[in-house]
């Protein structure tokens, strides 16, 4: 095992691996539910379905220069950020389909990206536009 960046921390490193590899369990069943969920609800509600490819890359494995322990920790990396960011992409889109509401501006809360084209929080009158245009349609 190899840890050319940060020779002076491999026993911090050693003890948060079992950590961080355990982590694979979750992720896959936060993978496996989501595209259930992605898969089943979303033509049922007529949503845009997602393409996970716009999400989720492993192309650092390809990189010649990295050993096979650092293929391996990119593919890790690679598979569950993407992961996160597809079922954050999926979630966002079932929340702009059911709400579409934005969350009250509060000091130190972070806005979502996606809920910059949702309507203002506390907008009556917006919210019962945006209704009386979706029950037309």
């Amino acid at each position: 095992m190899e840890f050319k960046r940060h020779n002076e921390r491999w026993l911090q490193h050693l003890t948060v691996m079992p950590f961080i590899y355990a982590m694979i369990i979750p992720i896959i069943f936060l993978d496996l539910s989501m595209e259930i969920y992605h898969q089943i609800c979303f033509p049922l509600c007529k949503i845009p379905k997602l393409n996970r490819r716009n999400y989720i890359s492993l192309d650092r494995i390809k990189l010649s220069y990295l050993n096979p322990w650092e293929k391996i920790n990119c593919a890790y990396c690679g598979y569950a950020n993407g992961l996160f960011n597809y079922a954050s992409a999926i979630a966002s889109a079932s929340e702009k389909y059911w709400c579409g509401i934005m969350h009250e501006k509060k000091e130190k809360f972070l806005l979502q990206k996606h809920q910059k084209d949702y309507l203002p929080f506390g907008d009556e009158k917006a919210y019962r536009n945006f209704l009386e245009k979706v029950t037309k349609k």
